[in-house]
């Protein structure tokens, strides 16, 4: 489970609304994981990657209109990191996420988690520097 916390604001109210929202489904990921109850989790599972799939490509959208906004001069980093979010999310396999779907959950809750805060901490941050 993550927490939303205050170094990860950027100082763009929208933005950093959808940061959260994108954290929020991580936290859906972890608590389909701790599920105990539901033995068989494709369903959630698909429902969620469709989820991320969705509002993440409705973010990036946001962020990069508004890095072209104000003539971010890394726009295209940017936009390069986002399309490799898009295609590693578009190559998921949904046979292999059946087979051993605890084993995936956790992978895709690490790969959510640890790419979205490294990638607000290290990338988004610098869109506010630059301005």
């Amino acid at each position: 489970m993550l927490e939303w916390k205050q170094e990860y604001e950027i100082g763009v109210e929208l933005i950093d609304k959808q940061h959260q929202h994108l954290l929020e489904i991580g936290n859906s990921i972890y608590d389909l994981l701790e599920n105990y109850l539901l033995a068989d989790k494709y369903d959630k599972i698909v429902e969620i990657i469709n989820e991320l799939r969705e509002y993440t490509k409705y973010h990036f959208k946001t962020e990069e209109g508004y890095m072209l906004k104000i003539k971010y001069p890394k726009y295209f980093d940017q936009k390069n990191e986002h399309d490799d979010f898009i295609a590693k999310i578009d190559e998921i396999n949904l046979n292999d996420v059946d087979e051993n779907q605890d084993k995936y959950i956790r992978d895709l809750l690490m790969f959510v988690f640890n790419w979205t805060i490294e990638h607000i901490l290290k990338k988004d941050k610098l869109i506010m520097s630059s301005n």
